[in-house]
């Protein structure tokens, strides 16, 4: 046995060995139990079913017993409900062998549970940060007396806090946590293997300082291959008929496409489940249930199952199209190979070219060692606003000097002069108002954000700016705002998703829904369809990939054979260079690779200078021309700097707590939301090439 392992309360190793059946700790759980017992921030790094809650909960209930904590002293917070009560009966064994009791509290669980829970306090709550925000401004109960003990906050799936603004509210969360309670909690972020460890390390301790626990670069064992199968129809044929009795779990990134594919492959007679979140949750227990008991079948999940639900033991994880980063690769990838002696595995199936370059792309960078950064959003100063509000109700009332006491160093996030701004804006349009210095709720305050107990001000914080786009009910996909910007003045903006062309009807900011109908135009041109904005390093991989770099994967013939079609196409492409083509007697492209963000903004400012740009996705930006020298001019004579993409006038709906923020901050906001100035630099450093087709 490991000295780790001795350290932990004799209780918990007798379980381990007796109960668990466990012959030691993983090295992960060994290297995290000395800072985790010695009250250090800690962020676990440590791939799906690589042991990230045990190496976590062992050495803090060790401590927990051995230092006398009392009352709820643990909060473990999870960024879905399903994974809390997925989570919970594991928890609870393992509290139990200290005979310590465990919570759960979130939007699901019933009034009678809380009440016993505030009468009886478990030491270990399993809770979301809304259900904290909730606790702490409700008037129905005494949150000090219920927070008050609280000496540690794990974080479970850090990095899918960290990439949105739930990130953000978590640390102001955390933050007001401090001054409750009077000490400095001990913080555990687990996440899976990211990009940039101690720089989220930094901002989930909000530079408290602590230890980077794992390994920070992700194995590149495994068994991947590529397919191009052409269409989804295809793909239903191939997964009916490979792996025959063996549990598979197939994703596909839209809820039309899993239901597409789950229709087809019950037609051909395969036992099949779907989860995905427009079904109801007994649904989606029911099938994750049956499908973790069933040895032949399948099951159809968008992203929800990527997050750590147990579905039991796979044997296949097979992709429709392309995940959305390598991070999301290597979570569902890592589903498979937990049994002795079996190995972690993938097959994608790509419908056109683009998904098939994309797979590719995600596989190389999975294999070079590469793997996303996770950056949290920047500029939340809607979410500066958010707390304001919320510390009016927690405190009956809020002082402006307790501002910064409440929120301590996280405050300077949101600049001085725009903290003051914005309370200026929310004491002007009456969202607060002001008594003797003291800080409340105004009317409008409590028109707009007041229904359901203030249940407004806890949820649906804003996520990254796409954009669903629906007809009727059909979800056909998403898109980045900048697709809404119309191409003259009264027209209506015409996207292009699948294949075709559709008129853009209605956009409901608020839902980020956009409702569109056929067209009988083209739709803004892009390459291959793609309705998701993609990193630049994914789409300089696949210039990398079509310039000649062999895939680090297994390529099936029709993939192989699709490649080399797609490097005759685009022979041009040498990833050096910057391409400007001219395809036809009208019409030029700028074969980019920067990703959506980055061509984005350079079409903006190539329109600013008077360029007709007719479309733009995340490789190619074309305009209508013949004439490639007044191109090249134009990028010239752009800052790349200072370009933004143009966006619609009313964005700033979409923006959540917009309504607390003046103009110029949801201008500036957005604006930093939206944009790539990095990729655009990278961008503007390559050698242009003007080519006549």
């Amino acid at each position: 046995m490991t000295a780790a392992f001795d350290a932990l309360h004799p209780a918990l190793r007798y379980h381990i060995v007796s109960t668990l059946g466990w012959p030691d700790l993983r090295p992960t759980q060994a290297e995290a139990a000395a800072p985790v017992m010695a009250g250090e921030n800690v962020l676990l790094l440590a791939p799906t079913a690589g042991g990230k809650t045990e190496a976590a909960i062992f050495p803090l209930l060790s401590r927990l017993v051995a230092e006398g904590w009392r009352g709820l002293s643990v909060l473990y917070v999870c960024p879905l409900k399903a994974l809390l009560n997925n989570l919970a009966p594991r928890l609870e064994r393992y509290a139990g062998f200290l005979g310590l009791r465990v919570g759960v509290w979130h939007g699901d669980v019933g009034d009678s549970a809380r009440r016993r829970m505030l009468r009886d306090q478990p030491e270990l709550l399993l809770t979301t940060p809304e259900s904290i925000e909730a606790m702490m401004i409700s008037a129905r109960l005494d949150h000090t007396d219920f927070l008050q003990n609280v000496r540690a906050v794990v974080v479970d799936e850090l990095h899918a806090f960290a990439g949105d603004d739930r990130g953000w509210h978590l640390l102001f969360l955390m933050a007001r946590l401090n001054r409750l309670t009077g000490r400095r909690l001990q913080r555990i972020g687990l996440t899976a293997t990211v990009g940039n460890p101690e720089e989220l390390l930094h901002w989930f301790t909000s530079d408290q300082g602590g230890r980077v626990v794992g390994e920070a670069h992700p194995a590149t064992g495994g068994d991947v291959t590529a397919d191009h199968v052409g269409s989804v129809s295809n793909a239903v044929t191939v997964i009916a008929h490979l792996h025959r009795g063996e549990r598979r779990l197939v994703f596909a990134d839209s809820r039309t496409r899993v239901e597409e594919v789950a229709a087809g492959l019950r037609a051909a007679g395969v036992r099949t489940f779907v989860s995905h979140a427009s079904l109801s949750l007994d649904e989606r227990r029911r099938a994750e249930a049956a499908f973790a008991e069933e040895p032949d079948c399948v099951i159809v999940a968008t992203s929800t199952l990527e997050l750590g639900l147990d579905v039991g033991d796979l044997d296949r994880v097979i992709q429709i199209g392309a995940p959305p980063g390598v991070a999301s690769f290597l979570q569902r990838m890592g589903r498979t190979g937990r049994r002795s002696g079996s190995t972690r595995n993938c097959l994608f199936l790509a419908t056109d070219d683009e998904e098939l370059l994309t797979c590719l792309a995600l596989t190389t960078l999975w294999r070079e060692g590469l793997v996303e950064k996770v950056v949290p959003p920047p500029r939340p100063s809607h979410l500066f606003a958010q707390q304001i509000m919320a510390l009016t109700l927690q405190s009956s009332g809020l002082a402006r000097p307790d501002i910064g006491t409440w929120l301590g160093k996280l405050v300077d996030v949101v600049p001085e002069d725009e903290r003051l701004a914005i309370l200026d804006h929310m004491l002007a349009f009456g969202i607060l108002a002001e008594d003797a210095g003291v800080l409340g709720l105004g009317p409008r305050g409590e028109r707009e954000f007041g229904r359901r107990h203030f249940s407004d001000l806890v949820a649906a914080f804003s996520e990254p700016l796409l954009l669903s786009v629906r007809h009727g009910l059909t979800d056909l996909g998403t898109v980045h705002p900048a697709s809404l910007v119309p191409r003259g003045t009264g027209d209506r903006p015409v996207l292009s998703l699948g294949g075709r062309g559709w008129v853009v009807v209605d956009v409901d900011w608020r839902r980020r829904a956009v409702s569109v109908v056929p067209a009988e135009v083209s739709g803004r041109s892009r390459w291959l369809g793609s309705s998701r904005a993609m990193t630049e390093g994914v789409c300089r991989m696949m210039e990398r990939i079509v310039a000649g770099v062999e895939p680090a994967c297994r390529v099936s013939r029709r993939a192989g054979e699709a490649l080399v079609q797609i490097r005759d196409r685009l022979a041009f492409v040498d990833g050096d260079s910057l391409p400007i083509v001219r395809d036809s007697a009208d019409r030029a492209v700028i074969w980019a690779f920067a990703g959506g963000a980055a061509t984005s903004s350079i079409a903006a400012g190539l329109t600013e200078r008077g360029l007709t740009v007719v479309g733009f996705d995340d490789l190619t930006i074309t305009l209508r021309t013949s004439n490639l020298e007044h191109v090249a001019q134009g990028l010239r004579d752009i800052d790349p700097t200072s370009v933004h993409p143009k966006l619609p006038y009313d964005l700033g709906s979409s923006l959540k707590f917009g309504l607390c923020l003046p103009s110029e901050v949801i201008e500036d906001v957005l604006a930093a939301r939206t944009s790539d100035t990095g990729a655009v630099a990278a961008t503007y450093r390559r050698p242009l090439r003007l080519i006549s087709a």
